[in-house]
């Protein structure tokens, strides 16, 4: 589990978790000589969070070194746009630190982790898909799918403090609402149900824990606090701190906390 200090630098300001990012990157280039062009390239060497964090979805994006220029001046753009965007990471860093176990601090998640990547750079696309800018987001969408095998459509809305853990085959479609203080385990679905236009996504609220495999199709609700068991089909609303399971899925019982996505503890 993350140190405390770690926790307390991201729930601070850009600058503290920045000034942890490098210490810790100047403190493994010393260790390990093999990754110092590498913590160069996307900590020691940039100027803030900003432009290291950019840089780094950047070439998780574009890794063949085609349009990567591209793709950064992109992501750029979006950040400078909105700013908020970067305080919605560190409260995602704050997340996986909270709940991952394995992550001992914020370099981890920043260098290496595509969930944090996935969702930094769909948060950096919907900014650009609210200003207009659909062609270039629906562009940035595609990146991430075919490199870090997640799809968020671009106009999909998600609050804070998201956890996207091992990520892969994470999808969500164009009305999904994700609300703060959720997480996901891998190959989860949040779809729809047929060809029917409009808001026809499920709306995820607060607190949810949504184990692996699990599909939520059609424009439903899982309540504040609800938790889906791994590999079940959600067709129909989950109410306020219960838990559902199987395919299609049923109710449980009661959920064991107020939040499940924050404890991570998948029994039913």
């Amino acid at each position: 589990m993350a140190d405390a200090r770690s926790i307390a630098l991201v729930c601070a300001n850009e600058a503290s978790l920045w000034a942890e990012l490098r210490l810790r990157a100047a403190t493994i280039a010393q260790a390990e000589p093999t990754l110092a062009g590498l913590l160069d390239r996307y900590v020691l060497g940039r100027t803030d969070f900003a432009d290291g964090i950019v840089r780094r979805l950047a070439e998780r994006l574009a890794p063949t070194g085609q349009d990567l220029e591209l793709v950064a001046r992109a992501l750029a753009e979006a950040a400078r746009h909105d700013p908020e965007v970067l305080a919605q990471m560190r409260g995602d860093i704050r997340a996986i630190l909270e709940r991952d176990p394995a992550t001992e601090h914020a370099l981890v998640p920043f260098l290496w982790y595509k969930g944090f990547h996935a969702i930094s750079a769909h948060r950096l696309a919907h900014t650009l898909w609210k200003a207009g800018r659909r062609e270039l987001s629906l562009y940035l969408q595609s990146l991430v799918s075919e490199h870090l095998a997640v799809d968020i459509h671009p106009a999909a809305r998600f609050g804070v403090g998201i956890l996207l853990d091992h990520a892969t085959g994470f999808v969500a479609g164009e009305t999904s609402v994700v609300e703060d203080n959720v997480s996901f385990l891998h190959e989860v679905t949040l779809g729809g149900t047929g060809k029917a236009r409009g808001d026809r996504h499920p709306k995820i609220r607060s607190g949810v824990l949504i184990g692996a495999g699990a599909k939520i199709l059609g424009n439903i609700t899982i309540g504040e606090g609800a938790k889906v068991g791994a590999g079940s089909v959600v067709l129909k609303d989950v109410a306020p701190h219960t838990s559902v399971a199987g395919v299609p899925a049923v109710l449980i019982g009661q959920a064991s906390v107020d939040a499940p996505a924050l404890d991570m503890d998948h029994s039913l």
